[in-house]
């Protein structure tokens, strides 16, 4: 199976535990049709067959990775001898413009029936084209699975790959095809074809961004997870500021045993100098979040934890040192929570900036008692500053406790009244938009139309059409198995239920909310869409300064040294 025991956990509901769990739950009964000419299915077979098709997946990740690494050898180990396929259909010419940094490679018709010897050399002389592969990545959309000895399947997958080509050029390849084999073992799928259907190949003559962790001083390595130094399963963060005043933008990085605060010397380098700061060793905390909560000139950290939360006050003002002070006990914020992350601002309209932490559970010991209306996670907190350098505790007062798994959340006057509103996204289930109606906030996601159901991981407000209104995006969790299995179970043509209309949201991926007047609308479907796999937080950012706002989502999850171990 794919990934670790931890991980896998987290697959299976997605796909088929959900599917079934959440379909009677939400108003599903019985067995569904597979197909009009295949009868129906009933859930036994769903999952045998599913466990043969992701087989074949973990199957295709090892020849994804013999294509990464070149290994032709062990390329043509997984051809049968009756192989058949395509070659990578790329053709000679110059690219086309696509926006000011990328281009677009010419295509052709892919030359098809190659068989083992002319595929081999068709995809050698492809690969050598690349001065270096990052990733290969093929994934299965749907399979036709015929259970005889030996199984087949007749899969159509989605790939990419991803690398740098002769030039120097970031190059990005992505299409559909099929693929055709059968199951010598367990794991173990010999190739009878594996062809091309469609691709597109777009380079980026420029960098617009370059890893420099390293030369800049931000580098640090972990033990891989599960390993001793590394065996606690945590969210970490990271928050910027300038701390010192010096008018260069900081950064502060929580870990799971120290913290990094890292000052900009102000030449491309950095320093650490949480010891100094005496920040560097506190309680374990995932989400950090700078503010001025004293209003006194000076930047003051506040660390979302899952225990008690904490507060720090930076001594640089009157003291002139940059010392973090722990004040969490005295200002009233040391309170117990799931903390995953923190956002401040003025929510009650007196000029000091407040705290909202977002609070999750502890997932795998406790489990959420729904996978797409889960309420068993635990309270929201909402500290209100008094401005004597004290916080009160009122989320449920002002009716935003809601113990959703709540994972992320934003502020922002989204509906125009000068207040400042609250979306928050939540894991397993319904997100939630909170109106300030001044002295609390009333939830009021349905009447905005900006109800989203999902894997909820993060919130970015922005303004992607600049027309001058606030678009909403929100990070969701997609997976592969999860559509492939609602497609087998309900095909075009095929009259889709409520329920199974949910199930294809939680699955589908990022939502974008366009701003409509007061109202918002998702309108992921016709401007994306925004698959990202396991992804978190991102959002709204112009990376090409060109004046339109684009969208990075950051994803993965458990990484090991091969394609499976993810």
């Amino acid at each position: 199976m794919i990934g670790r025991p931890e991980a896998r956990r987290r697959i299976t509901p997605l796909a088929l535990g959900l599917f079934f769990g959440e379909a009677a739950a939400l108003g599903g009964t019985g067995p569904v049709a597979a197909s009009p000419s295949e009868g129906e299915f009933d859930r036994s077979s769903i999952e045998r067959i599913e466990d043969l098709v992701e087989d074949f997946a973990n199957s295709l990740h090892e020849f994804s990775f013999a294509l990464k690494t070149r290994d032709l050898a062990a390329v043509e180990t997984r051809l049968a001898p009756d192989f058949t396929g395509t070659d990578v259909p790329i053709a000679d010419g110059p690219a086309k413009p696509i926006v000011r940094w990328i281009e677009k490679r010419p295509v052709r018709e892919p030359r098809r029936g190659l068989d083992r010897e002319a595929f081999l050399e068709a995809w050698a002389d492809h690969l050598s084209h690349f001065e270096s592969i990052e990733d290969v990545r093929i994934k299965i959309k749907g399979a036709d699975v015929r259970e005889r000895d030996p199984v087949e399947a007749d899969a159509r997958i989605k790939f990419f790959w991803l690398g740098r080509n002769g030039k120097g050029y970031r190059e990005w390849i992505k299409g559909n095809g099929r693929a055709r084999a059968r199951r010598r073992g367990p794991a173990d799928w010999v190739l009878h074809a594996f062809e091309i259907e469609n691709l597109q190949a777009k380079t980026a003559a420029t960098d617009l961004f370059v890893e420099v962790a390293l030369p800049a001083g931000t580098d640090h390595a972990v033990p891989p997870w599960g390993t001793p130094g590394n065996q606690v399963f945590l969210a970490r963060g990271v928050a910027t500021s300038d701390v010192d005043g010096d008018g260069l933008i900081d950064l502060l990085v929580t870990g799971g045993h120290e913290n990094f605060l890292y000052r900009n010397r102000g030449d491309g380098t950095f320093e650490n100098v949480a010891a100094e700061a005496m920040i560097g060793i506190t309680p374990t905390a995932n989400a950090p979040l700078f503010l001025d909560f004293d209003e006194d000139g000076d930047e003051d950290l506040f660390l979302a934890a899952i225990g008690t939360q904490m507060l720090f006050e930076n001594r640089l003002v009157p003291e002139g040192k940059l010392i973090f002070e722990d004040v969490s006990l005295e200002s009233g914020v040391s309170v117990p929570a799931h903390g995953y992350s923190a956002l401040a601002a003025d929510v009650n309209g007196d000029g000091r900036p407040d705290v909202f932490v977002c609070s999750y559970n502890e997932y795998g010991r406790i489990m959420p008692n729904s996978w797409s209306d889960a309420t068993n996670g635990t309270p929201n907190l909402l500290f209100l500053n008094r401005g004597d350098g004290t916080f009160r505790e009122v989320a449920r007062e002002w009716g935003v406790s809601d113990p959703r798994w709540t994972y992320a959340g934003q502020f922002g006057d989204l509906t125009g009244d000068g207040r400042i509103d609250l979306y928050v996204a939540n894991d397993f289930g319904r997100n939630a938009f909170y109106v300030n109606e001044g002295t609390r906030f009333r939830e009021a996601t349905e009447e905005y139309g900006l109800q989203d159901t999902g894997n909820g991981m993060g919130v970015s407000l922005g303004d992607f059409d600049n027309d001058g209104g606030i678009d909403v995006h929100v990070t969701n969790m997609s997976s592969t198995a999860g559509n492939r299995i609602l497609k087998m179970v309900f095909p075009e043509g095929v009259g889709t239920p409520e329920y199974a209309r949910t199930l294809a949201k939680i699955a589908a991926g990022n939502t974008l909310f366009r701003n409509v007047g007061g109202r918002w609308e998702n309108v992921a479907a016709s401007v994306g869409p925004f698959s990202a796999g396991w992804a978190f937080g991102g959002g709204f950012i112009d990376f090409d300064n060109d004046g339109w706002e684009d969208l990075h989502t950051p994803n993965g999850f458990i990484s090991g040294k091969g394609l499976k171990d993810t």
